[in-house]
Formats: structure tokens, C-alpha cells, sequence
């Protein structure tokens, strides 16, 4: 009998809609295998998170706040209910439950999704050399680093978290609420556990987390994190349609195409994005990361091109985001 095994993100909702993802795999998803073992043994980790059999056209099924409805999911094995929702509920985060059945074999998961307090702004960041070190424009160093050190061993940015968490708190009248975060990323649906787990282990703050299309191959594996970056852009787009009332930052790098893509978004929401920070990834600035940042502020964008979190920090205090 072929097992199956189910991969469920966070998903957030407004005052009409709401929105849940996810995935179906045969035997297991690409989180039950380790991701603290030392040597070869965490490398064999990763590669197995790629050597996965996602199931197409497969029946799930949702339930939330006493809503029940189902759908299929694709051919990559991925779902995703965007489905009309009214009803009053508090923010924060809630729990909702996906299951399905294969071949007689029944599964069900709990996962979470967000309910935004009432705030003035949400920030929606990159991952790989925005808060954790990869050296995402070196391949064969990205590659060794990703291999052969652990998630006790990668690092991050100094004072990016204290930045992040400024950013989170900003405006709210009580230690409960927060603004909302989005984490964004080239890095593929398969590295969401070892993201997510990056990010509680550094107390960032807790956010919906968007990626890149599964990869289901060891051949798959080795083009982790490249190729076209337009995910990026439709994914950013995403959240700022559904909260159209929200001012927003956006925080990337200039190793990949951060720059270009946060550009046409403020050309496309004018009156959207508050600021835009870019971490440089090398001692010496880019012109063309300089010509992009200069062209913002010409839509009344506030920018940062920074090396430490420290210089990002005293800009956020200067424009009083935080």
C-alpha cells in the first residue's frame, strides 16, 4: 500500500477572502527528514528533500471556522483553496485542517494561517542574503555551504533581527499584536521546513513564507534557488492586491534580481511601498542597484543600500518606521 504524506503552509485571509496551500506526496514530504544532522549524513538530508514523488489530481479536503469544502490538487502535487470567507474572526493566528485519502490510506494535518492586526504598514522580505548567509551569487559555494552545514550551523545577518522585530512591533498598542511579515523567496517549496525552522531558531518574526515550485529530482536539486525570479514578482503582487490598504517595505539584496523586481512593483503600486532596502553583497556598490534606488526615490520611495543592519536600523528610526 503507498503511504502519502501532506505538506501544509501558513495561510492569511481578509474581510472576504481566504487563502490556504499546500502539498500531497507519496511516502514522505520533504520535512520529515532531518535537517541537524553533521556531515554527509545532513547533505543526504537535503538531497532526499528533492527525491520526492509529489501525487497530481489528488482530493483534499479543507475545514475552517465550520467551513468544509475540497479541490484537487495539480500536477505537481500542489493545492490551493482561495475561497470566499465573511465571517468575524480575531487577528492573529488560527489553526485550520486539511485532509485526503489515497488508495484507502487517510491523512490529516493542522496547519495555521493569519488573520492581520489592524496596522500601518507589512514587510515583506527576502531570505538568502537578506537575513541567512548563502551566498546566493557564488554557485559552488551556495551549493557547499547548503550541503555540508547543518541549521546549526548556518548563519545570519548581525542585528537583522532586531531590525525585524522593530519592523514587526512598530505601531501596536499591546505585546500581542504585530504587523504582518512575508517572507518571499527563489528557494524552492522544498527548503520550507529548513526556512521556517532558520527563522524560529533566530526569533525572526513569525510570517507567511511564499517559494519557488517544488523540484521532485536529484537532477531537480542542482538548479535549487536559480532560473527565472517572475514567481518573485507575481508572489509580492499577490499580497499587496489582497491588502490593498496596507503601506509596505520591501527588503532584499543585490546578488540576485531584488533590485529590478521591487522597482517594477513600485512603478505598478505607486502609492504602495514606503521603503525599499537592499543589503549589498559585496565591498563595492552596484551602479545599476545605485540607478534603481535613485529612480524610487523619484516616486517618493524611501531607500537604504546597506552592508550592516545597523545603517538599515537608523534609517528605519530617520522615516520613523520604527
Amino acid at each position: 500500500m503507498t503511504k502519502i504524506d501532506l505538506k501544509l503552509y501558513r495561510g492569511y485571509l481578509n474581510e472576504q477572502q481566504l487563502v490556504v496551500f499546500g502539498h500531497v506526496f507519496k511516502s514522505w514530504a520533504p520535512d520529515k527528514y532531518r535537517i541537524d544532522r553533521r556531515g554527509i549524513k545532513h547533505a543526504m538530508s537535503i538531497i532526499h528533500m528533492f527525491n520526492i514523488k509529489p501525487i497530481p489530481n489528488i482530493r483534499v479536503n479543507l475545514e475552517f471556522q465550520g467551513i468544509e469544502v475540497h479541490t484537487k490538487t495539480l500536477n505537481d502535487g500542489y493545492f490551493r483553496f482561495n475561497i470566499p470567507f465573511n465571517k468575524e474572526l480575531d487577528s492573529g493566528w488560527h489553526q485550520y485542517q486539511v485532509s485526503c485519502d489515497f488508495n484507502g490510506f487517510g491523512i490529516i494535518d493542522t496547519g495555521e494561517l493569519l488573520k492581520p492586526f489592524e496596522s500601518k504598514y507589512g514587510i515583506i522580505s527576502d531570505i538568502d542574503d537578506t537575513f541567512l548567509i548563502s551566498y546566493s551569487g557564488n554557485f559552488f559555494k551556495k551549493l557547499y555551504v547548503m550541503l555540508l552545514r547543518n541549521i546549526n550551523k548556518r548563519k545570519i545577518f548581525e542585528d537583522v533581527v532586531p531590525h525585524y522585530k522593530a519592523l514587526s512591533s512598530y505601531g501596536q498598542d499591546n505585546d500581542q499584536a504585530f504587523n504582518s511579515f512575508f517572507y518571499v523567496s527563489s528557494s524552492e517549496w522544498n527548503l520550507y521546513d529548513f526556512i521556517n525552522e532558520f527563522a524560529k531558531r533566530h526569533e525572526l518574526p513569525k510570517a507567511v513564507i511564499k517559494l519557488k515550485k517544488i523540484k521532485s529530482g536529484i537532477s531537480d536539486f542542482l538548479m535549487t534557488g536559480r532560473g527565472g525570479h517572475d514567481h518573485k514578482f507575481e508572489k509580492i503582487k499577490d499580497i499587496i492586491s489582497f491588502y490593498p490598504n496596507l503601506k509596505y517595505v520591501l527588503i532584499g539584496d543585490d546578488s540576485q534580481k531584488d533590485p529590478y523586481i521591487y522597482e517594477r512593483i513600485c512603478k505598478i503600486f505607486p502609492l504602495s511601498i514606503k521603503a525599499v532596502y537592499i543589503r549589498r553583497t559585496n565591498s563595492k556598490k552596484k551602479d545599476k542597484v545605485i540607478t534603481v534606488l535613485e529612480n524610487l526615490k523619484g516616486l517618493g520611495v524611501e531607500t537604504c543600500y546597506f552592508i550592516h543592519s545597523e545603517k538599515a536600523i537608523e534609517h528605519s528610526k530617520e522615516i520613523g518606521i520604527i
